[in-house]
C-alpha cells in the first residue's frame, strides 16, 4: 500500500520528525550551535512548516533547553525522549517506535512520518514538497535521500589479518570492479541525512524504517549536505559567504536564550 493508504479527509496525514538528542561529540552542541543567527535546528523546522506537507512538527529530545528552543521555532515537544534512546549508540528505529506509539495511544496517530535531521540546513521546503509528492504516487513502503557515491565502493576494500580483500568481489566481464576503470562501473548510491518519509504502520507492524520497497530520492545540489564534523561546519559557512548554498527563511526571532 501507498497512496492509497489515506485518512478519513481523503489524503494521508503526514507529521515532520526531527531528532535532536543532546551530547553530540564530534561537533559539541550541533543540533543548537548558532549559524546565521539562528541554531541549526531552526533551519530544518522552517523548512518542514512552510513545506505545508505535515501536519505537525514534533522535536524528539532528550534535553529541556533544546526542548524550549524548538518550541520557541514553532515545532512541538510533547514529552521528552527516554534516556534510554538518547545514546550514542542507540538506533533511530527506538525512539521512532516509542514517540509513534505514544501518538497512537492519544489519538493522534499519522499515516506516515518523515525523518528530518537538523544537520541537514540546506533541506528548503522545495525539497520536502518534491520528496512528498515523489513518495505518494508509488505504491511502496518508504522513500530515501541518497546521492551519488564521490568514492566508488567497487574500489574499496577490508582488511581481514593480514590480508586486503575486495569489499565487492563483483566483476564485468573478465574484471573485478576493483580493477575496472570507474567510469565503466553501474552508478552506486550513498543514503545522506536530508530526508526519510515512511508508512507509520512500516515502524508499528514491522519495527523497521525502510520496510521492503523503498523508492530513492536523488537530491540536488547541497540538499543532503550533512553538518556531522568540524570541517563540515566551515564548509557549510564557506558555502553560504559564497552564496553557493540557501538557507530556509525563519520567520521567528533569533533564539535569545
Amino acid at each position: 500500500m501507498a497512496s492509497s493508504e489515506v485518512s478519513t479527509a481523503g489524503s494521508p496525514t503526514a507529521v515532520a520528525l526531527v531528532p535532536a538528542r543532546s551530547g553530540s561529540k564530534r561537533v559539541k552542541q550541533k543540533n543548537i550551535r548558532a549559524l546565521r543567527g539562528h541554531p541549526l535546528l531552526a533551519y530544518t523546522i522552517a523548512a518542514a512548516r512552510a513545506s505545508g506537507v505535515f501536519r505537525e512538527v514534533i522535536v524528539s529530545t532528550d534535553s529541556e533547553e533544546i526542548a524550549r528552543i524548538a518550541r520557541h521555532y514553532g515545532a512541538e515537544v510533547p514529552f521528552l525522549r527516554p534516556t534510554e534512546y538518547a545514546g550514542d549508540h542507540s538506533p533511530d528505529i527506538e525512539w521512532l517506535e516509542h514517540l509513534l506509539r505514544e501518538l497512537d495511544r492519544g489519538g493522534r496517530k499519522p499515516d506516515s512520518f518523515s525523518l528530518l535531521r537538523p544537520t541537514s540546513p540546506f533541506r528548503l521546503p522545495s525539497t520536502i514538497v518534491r520528496a512528498w509528492r515523489t513518495f505518494v504516487s508509488e505504491p511502496v513502503d518508504s522513500l530515501r535521500a541518497v546521492e551519488k557515491c564521490s568514492q566508488h565502493p567497487g574500489k574499496m576494500w577490508v582488511i581481514r589479518g593480514r590480508r586486503l580483500l575486495p569489499l565487492l568481489p563483483f566483476s564485468t566481464g573478465e574484471l573485478p570492479w576493483h580493477s575496472t576503470p570507474t567510469q565503466a562501473l553501474p552508478l552506486v548510491y550513498a543514503q545522506n541525512a536530508s530526508l526519510e518519509i515512511a508508512w507509520t504502520r512500516v515502524v508499528l507492524d514491522n519495527r523497521t524504517i525502510a520496510g521492503e520497497t523503498v523508492v530513492p530520492f536523488v537530491t540536488e545540489g547541497l540538499e543532503g549536505f550533512d553538518i556531522n564534523q568540524p570541517e563540515d561546519w566551515d564548509l557549510a559557512e564557506l558555502y553560504l559567504e559564497r552564496g553557493e548554498a540557501t538557507l530556509p527563511e525563519v520567520p521567528q526571532a533569533k533564539w535569545a536564550g
